[in-house]
């Protein structure tokens, strides 16, 4: 019982740090697209501090956080050119 207690718990917080991740790198796509640099930036920097937490703490594979990271980095340097 305490089990399935502590396993609908970390299934709730992992679902949003899920939808955290997903809700963060839309916003740095809609931020590229619009051309806006600096909102880019930043909203880069925080998807990319968010995506190294969720493979620190296992919920995401590590290679999958660094290629979540390096699309990310690809777009704002295509932004930048």
């Amino acid at each position: 019982i305490k089990r399935n207690r502590q396993s609908k718990v970390r299934h709730d917080r992992n679902k949003a740090v899920r939808s955290e991740l997903k809700t963060r790198y839309k916003t740095v796509v809609t931020a590229t697209e619009a051309g806006d640099a600096e909102a880019a930036a930043e909203a880069t920097r925080t998807a990319q501090r968010r995506i190294d937490q969720a493979a620190a703490s296992g919920l995401i594979h590590k290679n999958t956080a660094a290629r979540r990271k390096s699309r990310l980095a690809r777009r704002m340097n295509d932004l930048q050119q």
